[in-house]
């Protein structure tokens, strides 16, 4: 059994930083896709960012491109997701993802549908 432990989140300031980190336990997820979601209310689930298994590869939302680095640490089965020059707009329940059907696979999944594993969720507020 996969569980996914966000943290990180909190209030902070139009134009601040905050780091997410996404601990996996259960199982190693060192040869799979791990992605971030949000959702801010009474909007559906965005892709957010995602990273192939080893790092090699990163993909981003165009509204966070620029602004969002996701990163990952194989040995503490551990992904982050660096946020800077926060807006209000970023303001969302942020969730992490593990994507088991691309194990070894350089790839980097942004549909919902592709990730089997979730957490449940850190909440980031932005005040204006």
């Amino acid at each position: 059994q996969v569980q996914l432990v966000e943290s990180g989140g909190g209030l902070v300031q139009a134009g601040g930083s905050l780091r997410l980190s996404c601990a996996a336990s259960g199982r190693t997820l060192n040869t799979n896709a791990m992605g971030w979601f949000r959702q801010a209310p009474g909007k559906e689930l965005e892709f957010v960012s995602g990273i192939s298994w080893n790092g090699g590869r990163t993909d981003y939302g165009d509204s966070v491109k620029g602004r969002f680095t996701i990163s990952r640490d194989n040995s503490e089965n551990t992904v982050y997701l660096q946020m800077t020059s926060l807006k209000a707009e970023d303001t969302a329940v942020y969730f992490c993802a593990a994507s088991g059907r691309t194990s070894g696979r350089e790839v980097v999944p942004t549909a919902r549908s592709t990730y089997d594993w979730w957490g449940q969720g850190t909440q980031v507020t932005v005040s204006s």
